[in-house]
């Protein structure tokens, strides 16, 4: 059933068109900048709920035109893709009321507001890009759009960041163009197709096929931070706590693992990129940096760092489930997508708030704060044994559906990766919640034992913590994010 393409077009316009907006407000005009950025970010999820609705009951969105012969900038509103933008559109708003209260009294703010509105602009054209051209585009812009927020300090450290980041992620970004024009030459298109447009050229040609898949992951594997390729994350952690939470739950390192979704699925298709034995060693290099971004966490000091070498981890799943090439660990690793955005927000949040508040911003001040923040470390708390693995929180499940997909690909090694990367989670969070809860002390000295931080800095955290046990303990419920991959899986390996 097709469907007028307006929709998807006005969900990408409430950012885009918020952007310049934001860029042209003065400084002075902090009562309008915060209805502006509120009232566009409430609007997204009210039509990205809408969307979603009518992509269930079968509506397709497209809309495309042709830039030059055979090649098409094309928008497309699929499963996979409102999966990518929901969780875009509902943390865009949670964030944007801890960001104008974390930078209620800061500078720069009608910069920092343009570029986080692009920047979720350029985050939900990458998830309805019907092909990789278009796909590329977006990319791009995102990287653009995120270098002025990490370097928003203005210091030297932050500068050094930001050059660290663009070397990466534009080096990463050229290298996806070859593989978009090696997608054009090998295939004839670039659109993104379940089951792959490549099946014909890859058993006609299979070491361009296999050439071609490992240039396309290493593309967006700088994205993703696989390892090497991750060191620039833990460096921008220079940036402002909600940049940090944006980078992490939403944007850059999902852009990554979503890109590497959209290839494996839907460029090669499944059993294509597993007949060309390109899945086993994407496998092999997912749990490789599982287990080596938590080992990096355990030796950080640096609250936010060791959070950033987590996310490293965590991410990973997400490929891990996508490499096993079975149904389930692919539920598995759809539902991380989302689960980790939840979880690794929250713990952002709550890093940025100990810092406001308390001005602790390493593992070894954090004694005590739990009584002193209760609040904010009780859904940091929550974000954590999730991360672990803890049942009911949301964490649980997409580990739950990788072991069981493991098991299905014939993989048992996937049993124990999963238990060692749960241990090595519990190394690294577990003394930060003993030290919070157990341990007597004052996070810093002149601090107050109860500070004030104002409630758009202390909700937002506990809603996504809610809503981490929330997914986890009701993740079999209608319209769940469990329930919305087994839709996607149902398409990917049925077509």
């Amino acid at each position: 059933m097709m469907d007028a393409p307006l929709l998807p077009l006005f969900i990408l316009l409430t950012s885009l068109l918020a952007s310049p907006v934001l860029f042209a407000l003065p400084e002075r005009a902090a009562r309008l900048r915060t209805a502006i950025n509120l009232g566009m970010a409430a609007l997204k999820v009210m039509l990205v709920a809408w969307l979603s609705l009518k992509v269930a009951q079968g509506v397709i969105y497209d809309l495309r035109f042709e830039v030059l012969p055979g090649l098409e900038f094309k928008l497309q509103a699929d499963p996979l893709a409102i999966l990518f933008i929901a969780l875009s559109a509902v943390l865009w708003l949670i964030t944007t009321v801890y960001s104008v209260g974390y930078l209620e009294h800061g500078p720069h703010r009608a910069r920092f507001f343009g570029f986080f509105s692009l920047c979720v602009a350029a985050t939900v054209g990458i998830a309805m890009s019907g092909n990789l051209f278009t796909f590329l585009l977006f990319y791009e812009l995102l990287t653009l759009a995120t270098y002025p927020l990490v370097i928003h300090c203005g210091n030297a450290e932050a500068l050094r960041a930001g050059r660290t980041y663009l070397i990466y992620t534009l080096a990463g970004g050229l290298v996806l163009l070859l593989g978009t024009l090696g997608l054009w030459v090998l295939a004839g298109t670039t659109d993104f197709v379940p089951g792959g447009v490549l099946t014909d050229a890859a058993a006609q040609n299979p070491l361009a096929a296999q050439l071609l898949f490992v240039v396309l992951i290493g593309a967006l594997g700088v994205k993703a931070a696989l390892f090497p390729l991750h060191a620039w994350l833990p460096i921008a952690m220079v940036a402002p706590a909600p940049v940090s939470a944006l980078l992490h739950a939403v944007a850059v390192v999902k852009a990554g693992a979503f890109g590497i979704m959209r290839v494996v699925y839907e460029v090669f298709g499944i059993e294509t990129a597993q007949a060309l034995g390109m899945t086993a060693p994407l496998a092999a290099l997912a749990g490789v940096t599982i287990i080596y971004g938590s080992l990096k966490a355990i030796t950080q000091d640096d609250i936010k760092k060791r959070l950033a070498y987590s996310t490293v981890s965590q991410v990973s799943y997400i490929t891990l489930g996508v490499a096993l090439a079975s149904p389930i660990a692919a539920v598995g690793a759809l539902a991380h997508l989302i689960h980790q955005g939840l979880m690794k927000i929250t713990m952002f949040m709550a890093a940025g708030n100990l810092a406001e508040g308390l001005g602790v911003k390493k593992v070894s001040q954090m004694d005590g704060v739990g009584r002193a923040m209760p609040g904010t470390m009780l859904a940091f708390s929550l974000a954590a044994l999730g991360m672990i693995g803890l049942p009911p929180l949301a964490g649980f499940v997409s580990k739950w559906y990788l072991a069981q997909g493991g098991l299905e690909a014939g993989q048992g090694w996937v049993i124990a990766l999963l238990l060692g990367s749960s241990l090595l989670n519990a190394v690294y969070f577990l003394p930060m919640l003993h030290r919070a809860w157990f341990r007597d002390g004052a996070a810093d000295a002149g601090a107050p034992a109860r500070p004030r931080i104002g409630w758009m800095l202390a909700a937002p955290p506990v809603t996504t913590a809610v809503l981490v046990l929330v997914a986890g303990g009701f993740a079999n419920a209608p319209f769940s994010p469990l329930e919305w991959t087994r839709f996607i899986v149902d398409i990917e390996y049925l077509e």
